[in-house]
């Protein structure tokens, strides 16, 4: 038993450096067509109005329906984060989306990869679940399917239908902008962010539009008007990685 497991890793490791001798190139011209979009392409964000959020978890029912997660994680947690005067605030805190993700640096395969719009997403047939991108992302946006999800989703019908396939037992899951209510929406002429069905589930279920999300090259869209007009911040922007999701800070006035 001892050397069917020690063999069986080698031969993975051995796989994932092959596999990442012909995927590196995929991945660096997924990033680089990332970084070309910022002149004309797409640039997709998303800001939280903490004087918004009231914590009601919405967001991470719409979310887990949606994306078919098992109850046992959660993409998107809304973490309590003190209080600004009598009132409670608190921190949604989905995937980043780092223009320069750390997930992506690490993976020895290619799973993890960016999109042209600059989403960072999961080729979950490539993974071999060595968790180097759960380990490596500073936001704790990634959890590890320790089970095959086979039973129903308690989520769904009340909080919507999946639209996605279930990952299967071994590798990391995590936020990916619901990219395919995005690609669906513009494919019929919808504009995310504007159009409730191109826009992620999250931000359609918020009953008190904390947040908003749209084209960052877009200046006319409401994430570029809002970022320009209102003091905005983003998780440990210190370490460069570049996140997509900005946070305007709840101040007492708002609040």
């Amino acid at each position: 038993m001892t050397k069917a497991k020690v063999s069986r890793r080698d031969m993975l490791k051995v796989t994932g450096v092959a596999l990442a001798a012909v995927a590196g190139l995929h991945v660096v011209n997924d990033a680089t067509a990332s970084e070309g979009t910022s002149s004309g392409g797409r640039k997709w964000a998303m800001i939280i109005d903490q004087s918004k959020c009231t914590g009601c978890g919405y967001c991470v029912m719409a979310c887990r329906a949606t994306n078919d997660i098992s109850p046992e994680i959660t993409w998107n947690p809304v973490l309590e984060a003190g209080q600004v005067g009598d009132k409670d605030i608190y921190l949604p805190r989905p995937c980043m989306n780092c223009e320069d993700a750390p997930c992506v640096e690490v993976c020895m395969v290619g799973a993890s990869y960016y999109r042209p719009d600059g989403i960072v997403m999961m080729d979950y047939d490539k993974c071999i679940g060595c968790r180097y991108c759960e380990v490596a992302c500073p936001y704790q946006a990634r959890s590890f399917n320790w089970k095959k999800f086979d039973g129903p989703n308690p989520a769904v019908p009340q909080w919507g239908e999946p639209e996605v396939d279930r990952r299967p037992r071994g590798v990391p899951e995590k936020c990916s902008f619901c990219y395919q209510r995005i690609d669906r929406g513009l494919a019929l002429g919808l504009v995310p962010g504007v159009d409730p069905q191109a826009t992620p589930a999250c931000v359609g279920a918020c009953p008190t539009n904390a947040r908003i999300f749209g084209d960052l090259n877009d200046p006319n869209s409401q994430v570029s008007k809002i970022l320009n007009e209102h003091p905005h911040i983003r998780l440990r922007e210190d370490l460069g990685t570049g996140p997509r999701v900005y946070y305007l800070p709840a101040n007492p006035e708002e609040a």
